[in-house]
């Protein structure tokens, strides 16, 4: 009977050693996105001389990064058009006027992704429903990751990106002035975030 006791507690002890050595898998970490160190730059072509860049910004957005597993990874982002800036403030205003963005009916463009797939070599395939002008379609952006640990100024644990896009503004019911003024709307991203402190707002 002793013996048996002895071999009882010699598994308990086992099996907890194994699950103490065990590895800790890690979680999705959220991270706030910074509007300041963020630029939604999209560009068009303009009657084949120029190809004009404005940037959208964004007021707030959210990346919650896997990076044992990306599949579990998410991207949430808000841009309102009253950030807009192409450094010409009456094509500002005409871009926000009802025959292209109608800011005053839909004020903000937002994206949310459906799917992460990991590429290797720190590349990803984001898939995600893009809104604009009050129609949602889906939208594959090509991202990299740039960075991922401390921030040298703030220590948070901090993620950048940067990611490019291709798409069609008449898809979106946008469709002034085509073909003059290009269809295709080349988009590139880039982007960081910080994990926020305890306790602060969101």
């Amino acid at each position: 009977m002793r013996a048996l006791k002895y071999l009882v507690l010699a598994g308990l002890l086992g099996v907890a050693g194994f699950i103490q050595a065990a590895p800790v898998q890690a979680a999705p970490v959220a991270y706030r996105l910074d509007p300041n160190h963020t630029m939604v730059l999209f560009s068009w072509n303009h009657f084949g001389f120029s190809n004009p860049t404005a940037d959208l910004g964004i007021s707030s957005g959210t990346v919650v990064f896997d990076e044992k597993n990306p599949a579990k990874s998410s991207v949430d982002v808000s841009m309102p058009l009253s950030m807009l800036d192409t450094h010409v403030p009456a094509l500002d205003q005409h871009l926000k006027e009802a025959d292209f963005f109608d800011a005053a009916k839909y004020p903000t463009v937002t994206f949310k992704s459906t799917r992460v797939q990991s590429l290797g070599a720190h590349k990803f395939k984001v898939t995600g429903n893009l809104t604009v002008h009050g129609v949602t379609r889906p939208v594959v952006l090509e991202a990299t990751l740039n960075r991922i640990g401390p921030h040298p100024m703030t220590k948070a644990p901090s993620i950048g990106f940067d990611a490019t896009a291709t798409l069609k503004r008449s898809d979106f019911g946008i469709g002034a002035y085509v073909p003059n003024v290009s269809d295709e709307i080349r988009i590139r991203i880039t982007t960081e975030g910080s994990v926020p402190k305890a306790g602060a707002g969101k």
